[in-house]
């Protein structure tokens, strides 16, 4: 019988070239600066208004990557960095800029002064109080402030005294203001009459004696050096007492207990017999072991039949 042509059909063969060749994608195109810029600023709003400011500092330089000239960038970085009391970068951040350094001129001196360069911080507000006008309350907090810092407590009180009656009532300037009021007032009270109350508060033996005594001077090293060889015994008497043995009181020593006879109780009373050092493994003894070798005896084998005999006559039935 003739095959049976198939139905089927073959199956056509992939072709080696593509019908289309494949489109490389275009490379992707830089965003303009004015978007890039927008988008930054955008996220640096965020950030300042969420309180993330180590992060905001990060775009403030990217910002200023792109437009190292952008006045806003360079005042918000200046900002932020008093703010998280970065005050060596503030000043860097002000030398840099040149000739635009006079107007964050208020800024250096603040820096200078909570970085305890109180010569520099005040001339730099001597400047700027000589420009500006001098009934800026910045001006006046930091110069009573520098004031204060520098001794100058009669001048530390007038200017907050000036700041307090012109100060807004019940707001958080005038809280702080009488707080450092208060501060320089009990200095200045101190100076003025307070060191003379104390005085007055000694005998007059040790208080003539101070006000005629001479200053005191700087003594020198064998001096020292015979005042701590003075304090030697001292020191090795009490390192002596420290290392004799301790008086026992008798209210706590229990009874029928004599110190130093009776022996120490066992420091290991409280553990498990088998946990002490000194537990033994002990085997009991029994009847029972291994019987290869035993040799049996007839006269054993009877006994123990007429053993089981007998315990099998007392063995009740239930």
């Amino acid at each position: 019988m003739p095959p049976k042509p198939s139905t089927t059909k073959a199956a056509a063969k992939p072709s080696s070239k593509p019908a289309k060749a494949r489109q490389k994608a275009a490379p992707k195109q830089p965003l303009p600066v004015a978007d890039r810029l927008k988008r930054l600023f955008t996220s640096l709003c965020a950030q300042i208004d969420g309180g993330h400011f180590a992060n905001a500092i990060k775009t403030c330089d990217k910002i200023l990557r792109v437009d190292p000239r952008d006045p806003d960038a360079l005042q918000t970085k200046l900002f932020l960095l008093l703010q998280t009391d970065q005050y060596a970068a503030a000043l860097a951040l002000i030398g840099g800029q040149g000739g635009e350094a006079d107007e964050h001129a208020f800024e250096k001196a603040y820096s200078l002064y909570r970085l305890h360069r109180e010569e520099e911080a005040t001339n730099v507000l001597q400047t700027l109080k000589a420009k500006e006008q001098e009934d800026d309350r910045g001006l006046l907090h930091l110069e009573a402030q520098l004031a204060y810092r520098q001794g100058a407590y009669q001048t530390a009180v007038d200017l907050y005294n000036h700041l307090l009656d012109t100060a807004e009532p019940g707001s958080e300037e005038q809280s702080d203001i009488l707080t450092n009021l208060e501060a320089a007032q009990k200095h200045l009270d101190f100076i003025d009459s307070g060191f003379l109350h104390a005085l007055d508060a000694l005998p007059s033996a040790v208080s003539s004696s101070l006000q005629t005594a001479p200053p005191p001077q700087q003594q020198p090293a064998s001096a020292l050096a015979s005042v701590a060889a003075a304090s030697a015994p001292t020191q090795e008497h009490n390192e002596d007492a420290a290392k004799r043995p301790k008086k026992v009181r008798m209210k706590r020593v229990p009874k029928g207990v004599v110190p130093g006879v009776t022996p120490p109780p066992d420091p290991e009373r409280w553990l498990k017999k088998s946990e002490r050092s000194t537990f033994a493994n002990r085997r009991r003894r029994g009847g029972g072991g291994a019987t290869q070798g035993v040799v049996e005896t007839p006269g054993s084998i009877a006994g123990q039949g007429a053993k089981g005999a007998g315990g099998a006559k007392g063995k009740r039935k239930k």
